[in-house]
Formats: structure tokens, C-alpha cells, sequence
């Protein structure tokens, strides 16, 4: 079958031939992938940046990690949805044995392996995984709404990081899909929100068919003044934006005792002004990933506006030409990325 693989410790990736994958264990079940989105991560690891480099002692392997799909076998424990059912995947696998595996504290498993960054992923027809791993989701569910369910769980997660109250004024850095879920969460929660960009031209241009008007384009010299404005008068900086630059940027903006939610992966280390963090009493919190106990509560969301979120996706490629899926996503001409394995 093919897949999308990343083959070793230097720039690119490729589509190759690899033989379908077996059911490992009693407690896997294997999946025929409809649907897979193409993360940010994804294209990090095409380019090789250095916040990526740790991926090195898995590859080869086979990318994906925002996909969806339907059962079609499972181990001899019978473990997990039934065959025929259509599930999302929590692309961690833990241990299952140390303490926090026993506590039933799976994100503080030290064992966590990605699925997609450290074992083989959704970029295929077929895909095997934990059992434990799969949600279901309904039949009315889109394939191409369903395989955001990742993306907008980190985004429902920092969220609940930053414990936003009703009124609070928001500012997020980064229009991608986890920011643009941030938004939407953020302004669910009551927030004012204003969203960050710099030659985000259509991912800002979803935001803005997402109801979104205070939408700052860095570029624009006249957009920056705007957001200068906003100086020491912001609750919650989310970075989204995996820019070390935002940094400065976010504590000029946040109000005494303002947080300010790390979410971006960075290629470099950003520099963080301690006097300015100390004198304003601010809060620096990581959220990162999504603990996998709210993934139920996310496919509800989805599916229960299922026409905003589909606003995300703006481009759609078969397996065979997922290579042209990585082509815009660097280029910046595209929102969520899908990719149709069958």
C-alpha cells in the first residue's frame, strides 16, 4: 500500500510503498483510514526544524496523526469499537503499566509515544493502533470534520489552561487550525478575541467567515499600530504561533497579572523579558496536547455544528497527491489540509 513516509534524519519526506500493517497485540485494532489532516507538525518534520530533531531514533516511519477512519479488524481480546465503526484516534500511546498508566493518569505516562511522530500514522489506507485509543463518532459525523477532532481538542484544552472568564479580552498569535479552534473556544467562553497573523491570508481569511473581525494581519504596518493599541490591557495571550517573536510581543500586551498560554512548538528558543514578567506579576503557562479523557466532548462539539467547523478545511487531496498537500500548506495558501487515504 502507500504511504507517506519520513525516511530519515534530512529534509523531505516521501510516498512509498510499504507493506499493510498487522494487528500487533490482542488489544489492537486496525483501521481503514477515510480521512487525515496535515498539521503543522507535519510539515516541521518534512523541513526538519530543529524543535523536531528528538523524532530521529523512530524514523523511518509513516506521518499522520489528525485522522479518522473505520474499523476493520481487532485483536483476539475484542478490545475497543466494533468492526464497521467509525472512529478518531488519540494519537498518544502509554505504557499501560507505570504508575500514572495505573492511576488511569495516561498524559503523565513517560512512555507516551505519538502516533505519527513516533510509530506509523494515518498517512495510508490502513493504520494500526490501541484500542484503548479510538473514539467513536457518529454516522452523521463528515470524515473531514471528524479528523479535526485533534487540532481542536489542543485548542478546547488551552483553553481550559487559561480558566477564561466571561468579558476577558484575548489575544491569539497564530491563525492556524489549533488558533483558529482557540478562537472559537475562547469566544464560546464569553472572551473578546482578536486573532494575530503575518501573511496568513486565507487562514485569516476563515477566520473571518467564522464571524472573527478583529483580525490583525502583522504585515500591515497600520493592522501592527492597531494591535499596539492593546498594550498592557490584554487577560490572556494565547501563542499559537510557534514564533519566537511573539514572546516580547504577548508580555507588552498582557495586563498585570495577565497569562499567557504557550501553545506553538518552537524551531528556536524565544527570549522572554524577566524584569517586564516579574514587575507585572504575569503567568506563563504550557498547554500542551489534549488529555484524551475530553476527546468524547470535542467529536460532540463537532457534531453539533458540523458546517462552522467544515469552514476550516479548505483543501482536500487524494494519498496519491498528498505531496501537492504539503506544497500549499508551506506556501501558506491553505487552512486544514485534508488528505483521502481511500
Amino acid at each position: 500500500m502507500l504511504a507517506l513516509r519520513k525516511l530519515g534524519t534530512a529534509p523531505g519526506v516521501a510516498l512509498v510503498d510499504v507493506v499493510e500493517p498487522e494487528l500487533a497485540g490482542p488489544d489492537d485494532v486496525k483501521i481503514e483510514v477515510t480521512a487525515a489532516g496535515i498539521c503543522g507538525s507535519d510539515l516541521h518534520i518534512d523541513h526538519w526544524s530543529p524543535g523536531y530533531h528528538h523524532l530521529g531514533p523512530s524514523l523511518p516511519l509513516t506521518l499522520g496523526h489528525e485522522f479518522v477512519g473505520r474499523v476493520v479488524d481487532r485483536g483476539s481480546s475484542g478490545a475497543g469499537p466494533a468492526v464497521g465503526s467509525r472512529v478518531t484516534v488519540v494519537p498518544a500511546t502509554t505504557c499501560g503499566y507505570c504508575a500514572a498508566c495505573l492511576a488511569a493518569d495516561f498524559d503523565a505516562c513517560r512512555e507516551r509515544r505519538g502516533i505519527g511522530v513516533m510509530r506509523d500514522g494515518g498517512f495510508a489506507r490502513y493504520v494500526v493502533v490501541p484500542a484503548r485509543n479510538c473514539i467513536s463518532i457518529p454516522d452523521a459525523l463528515p470524515d473531514d470534520v471528524a479528523a479535526l477532532t485533534e487540532p481542536v481538542a489542543i485548542g478546547v484544552n488551552a483553553v481550559m489552561t487559561a480558566a477564561l472568564k466571561a468579558g476577558d479580552r484575548v489575544v491569539v498569535f497564530g491563525p492556524g487550525t489549533i488558533g483558529q479552534a482557540i478562537a472559537v473556544e475562547a469566544r464560546r467562553a464569553g472572551a473578546d478575541v482578536t486573532v494575530v497573523g503575518f501573511r496568513d491570508e486565507s487562514r485569516i481569511a476563515v477566520l473571518r467567515s467564522l464571524g472573527f473581525s478583529q483580525l490583525v494581519d502583522l504585515s500591515d504596518s497600520a493592522q501592527s499600530s492597531a494591535l499596539s493599541a492593546l498594550a498592557d490591557s490584554v487577560d490572556c495571550v494565547f501563542e499559537a504561533s510557534g514564533a519566537a517573536s511573539a514572546f516580547k510581543a504577548a508580555l507588552g500586551l498582557l495586563r498585570p497579572k495577565g497569562r499567557l498560554v504557550v501553545v506553538g512548538i518552537h524551531s528556536v528558543p524565544g527570549e522572554i523579558d524577566l524584569v517586564r514578567l516579574v514587575r507585572k506579576r504575569l503567568q506563563v503557562v504550557g498547554a500542551f496536547s489534549s488529555p484524551g479523557a475530553i476527546w468524547p466532548d470535542v467529536v460532540k462539539r463537532l457534531a453539533d455544528d458540523p458546517t462552522m467547523y467544515a469552514k476550516f478545511v479548505t483543501h482536500r487531496y487524494s494519498l496519491e497527491n498528498v505531496l501537492a498537500g504539503f506544497d500549499v500548506g508551506h506556501r501558506r495558501e491553505a487552512s486544514k489540509v485534508i488528505v483521502r487515504p481511500t
